[in-house]
């Protein structure tokens, strides 16, 4: 059972992956045209949306790893609940969600990012400008969306290999 829940996680990563190729192809083509920008950023959201329910598909995968049925936990720590919180998965991905470099920080923060909308900009003229200040909010470069899906990927990959062999 546990085996077809991998295989659902894994197929949302690679669909993120061919988005961010997607992604990669309307920006190497190095058009202006509004249409490129917009399949690139539609791209780009499709691809954060499959991490994300990857996200949400990996915790309902650990559950059924400790057969904890029909429980689909939304959050680490309803996950941590419902199979304790000494559990190895458990203590690893709580190390990695107080880690802001960390994937699984990455993934909420690029999560609280799409479920807001944009941050309002102030029109700047030469009356008003103080200081040139860098756009706020997650990475969401194609090179730090491969970095979170590889990483997701590999700690899914060892998850499956660790419980197979019981």
């Amino acid at each position: 059972m546990a085996s077809q829940w991998y295989s659902l996680v894994s197929q949302k990563l690679f669909l993120a992956s061919t988005l961010l190729d997607v992604a990669a192809q309307a920006a190497a083509t190095g058009s202006s045209a509004p249409t490129q920008k917009l399949q690139q950023e539609a791209a780009t959201q499709g691809s954060i949306e499959l991490l994300l329910r990857a996200k949400q598909l990996l915790l309902a995968m650990i559950a059924r790893l400790y057969q904890k049925r029909p429980n689909r936990p939304l959050s680490l720590a309803e996950l941590a609940n419902l199979i304790g919180d000494e559990a190895t998965e458990i203590e690893f991905l709580t190390t990695l969600e107080r880690d802001s470099r960390s994937w699984w920080s990455h993934l909420d923060q690029l999560e609280t990012a799409q479920n807001n909308p944009p941050a309002t900009r102030k029109t700047v003229n030469s009356e008003n400008i103080i200081a040139v200040s860098a756009e706020t909010g997650p990475d969401r470069s194609a090179q730090a969306l491969r970095k979170t899906l590889k990483a997701i990927k590999q700690f899914t990959d060892n998850l499956e290999a660790q419980h197979g062999e019981w």
